[in-house]
């Protein structure tokens, strides 16, 4: 099984749709065989879901995710455990314990605030059904 996690400095990042990087782990009975670092390049929202499944993964862990990618990643088979922070090596040994602690409801947490108090200027993208500030979590 191969478990992707969104990453930065050995973290779990945040933000599904905008990670640069995934630390990827092969396992074998619940045991870590291998793990490395990919690099999205550059491959933002809708295409993350399509290089999860292209690298074989079948679990990904991550911080927040908008309602399209989880749809996406449903589609390619990649099963999702969202909500997680804090260490990625430490969120995988949870994992495979079957202790990790996940939010099923996840979403990214930018959906639901008010945006005009950030600085945000709706309208450049859509984000579900409204548009929220110059990013998407698709």
């Amino acid at each position: 099984m191969k478990i992707a996690v969104t990453y930065e400095n050995e973290q779990i990042f945040q933000h599904f749709g905008h990670t640069e990087k995934f630390k990827v782990y092969e396992n074998e009975d619940n045991t870590i065989i291998s793990s490395e670092v990919i690099d999205t390049n550059g491959q933002g929202h809708g295409a993350l879901a399509g290089l999860l499944k292209t690298i074989g993964a079948d679990v990904l862990i991550c911080g927040g995710i908008g309602g399209g990618a989880q749809m996406a990643l449903a589609d390619a088979g990649i099963k999702l455990y969202g909500g997680v922070s804090g260490s990625c090596d430490a969120a995988v040994k949870a994992f495979l314990a079957h202790n990790l602690g996940y939010n099923p409801n996840v979403k990214c947490d930018h959906h639901d605030h008010e945006h005009s108090d950030e600085g945000h200027n709706c309208g450049d993208h859509g984000c579900g059904t409204h548009n929220c500030g110059g990013h998407s979590c698709h």
